[in-house]
């Protein structure tokens, strides 16, 4: 494999002890903000019972906590990753980062719970245009093959690492108090800017794309996402056959009609929608849907659960998560090589497997659930499922994509994962508040159900991924082959 040099001129290509030692420091930069990214999604978890208190949110407006940010990350990151496609990635990366840092200051300041959502939903905006803009500067760097997947693999490593030790994290900082769950990522992220401004090159001479935005497209898609979802939730109290109920989906629906529309006749759509064409690109974004979205569900359905029917503190609750979070922090810097000796596809569907076996081991939830027989087993299952799927997805999903769409790629998988998780979360809520907003084991129980039917269909599509093999032609071996002789040297 060769390296992408021209990505990176300042770094000089010899000697290559020199070389590498700026490029994996440019990596790391990329790594600490992911890493911040997926920590922000979850860490808030723990938190937000005392939030509640706090500030007085029913629980269906706690859940917009958790959905402003995921909402504004998923909504926008298919502009993000066009704005980082045509102004470079460097610059996009940058100004996003100083973005997530004030935002993260003023949600840990602010004592209206309005006010702290829109703060959550501008954090996830500027995650929208960091995150694809890190992924595409990585899959730019490196070809196709083991190399690619190496880093890649330690690029989703932080991220799956962030998002399941968050809630760990999270615990020990609501002690302290909530507030410091926002507070924490600021110093994090100047740290960040300041590295990456000394790390990654001024002037890349990357190539990027042409053309312009497509605000229309970014503002009927953000729009359908934020009605459809706002619609779910007030479902329950509306009433499923109501005409606000109704016409909410209805209006969801017209806005996700113009959106199609106007990607069919921009001169230059937010999503070209003739890459769909690849197979493994679409089942990617269905499992990252399915695995993201079922998993945000879950963690706020059992944040309940644990702290508000069973009465345990916010340290003891996020130690029941600890063993999934463990497991995806040792285990996925590995997956790039155990992708490269067994393929994704086969790596998706035993993780698939483990995250629907992690629900249905939750289901015995009651009164006095047992650490030997559910929550530690539930917990290693789920922390397998993302140790596994997490990291192939990411591989298969900008695996033969040209390196100016890598942007388009990364944007479209990272917006599965939030749009699936704000969806996901949303019904999950709708579910668990359907006896009168109150949280109840039934309730409960029936949110998990929900999981595991979703967790089952993920299974389902990744058994199809099985189907179809793929033979790497003689390029691509050489490819392969040469990617070796690199990682040789890493």
């Amino acid at each position: 494999m060769r390296v992408h040099v021209v990505s990176f001129p300042m770094i000089p290509s010899s000697p290559s002890q020199r070389w590498d030692a700026r490029l994996w420091g440019a990596l790391t930069v990329l790594c600490a903000v992911v890493f911040l990214d997926a920590l922000d999604v979850s860490m808030v978890g723990v938190a937000l019972p005392s939030i509640q208190a706090d500030l007085g949110l029913s629980t269906s407006s706690l859940q917009w906590v958790v959905s402003g940010y995921v909402l504004g990350y998923g909504g926008l990151l298919l502009l993000g990753g066009r704005t980082a496609d045509l102004l470079g990635r460097r610059r996009v990366f940058l100004i996003a980062l100083v973005v997530f840092a004030v935002a993260s200051l003023l949600g840990g300041i602010v004592d209206d719970g309005a006010l702290l959502i829109a703060a959550r939903f501008v954090k996830g905006i500027s995650a929208a245009f960091t995150a694809p803009a890190a992924l595409s500067i990585i899959t730019t760097t490196f070809h196709e093959g083991p190399a690619r997947n190496r880093a890649l693999s330690i690029f989703t490593a932080c991220g799956a690492s962030g998002f399941s030790l968050g809630l760990v994290l999270s615990g020990f900082l609501t002690e302290l108090g909530w507030r410091w769950t926002f507070l924490m990522p600021v110093p994090v992220a100047i740290i960040a800017l300041v590295a990456g401004l000394k790390l990654l090159p001024r002037h890349s001479g990357e190539e990027r794309a042409t053309g312009g935005y497509d605000l229309i497209g970014a503002a009927t898609i953000t729009g359908s996402m934020l009605l459809f979802v706002f619609t779910v939730v007030q479902a329950p109290e509306a009433g499923w056959t109501s005409a606000r109920t109704l016409g909410g989906v209805v209006g969801a629906v017209v806005l996700l009609a113009l959106f199609i529309a106007a990607e069919l006749r921009v001169k230059h759509p937010l999503v070209r929608f003739g890459i769909l064409r690849s197979g493994p690109l679409v089942r990617a974004n269905l499992g990252l849907v399915i695995l993201f979205g079922s998993y945000v569900g879950f963690q706020f359905v059992a944040m309940q659960y644990f702290q508000n029917l069973l009465g345990w503190s916010a340290l003891q609750t996020a130690l029941a998560f600890l063993p999934a979070g463990l497991l995806v922090a040792v285990t996925s810097t590995k997956m790039g090589d155990l992708a490269d000796r067994f393929g994704t596809a086969r790596l998706i569907a035993i993780g698939s497997l483990a995250l629907a076996g992690g629900y249905v081991v939750f289901l015995r939830a009651g009164d006095h659930p047992s650490l030997a027989t559910m929550v530690i087993p539930g917990m290693v299952l789920l922390g397998i499922a993302f140790a596994l799927t997490f990291p192939s997805l990411n591989i298969q999903a900008t695996a033969g994509v040209p390196d100016d769409e890598q942007g388009l790629a990364s944007g479209l998988l990272n917006t599965s994962g939030q749009v699936g998780g704000a969806l996901v979360l949303a019904i999950v809520t709708a579910v668990a508040t359907a006896d009168g907003g109150a949280v109840t084991m039934t309730a409960v129980r029936s949110s998990f159900v929900v999981c595991a039917v979703i967790a089952l269909a993920g299974l389902g599509i990744a058994l199809t991924g099985l189907i179809r093999t793929r033979t790497p032609d003689a390029k691509e071996t050489a490819s392969a082959a040469e990617d070796a002789k690199v990682l040789e040297t890493i």
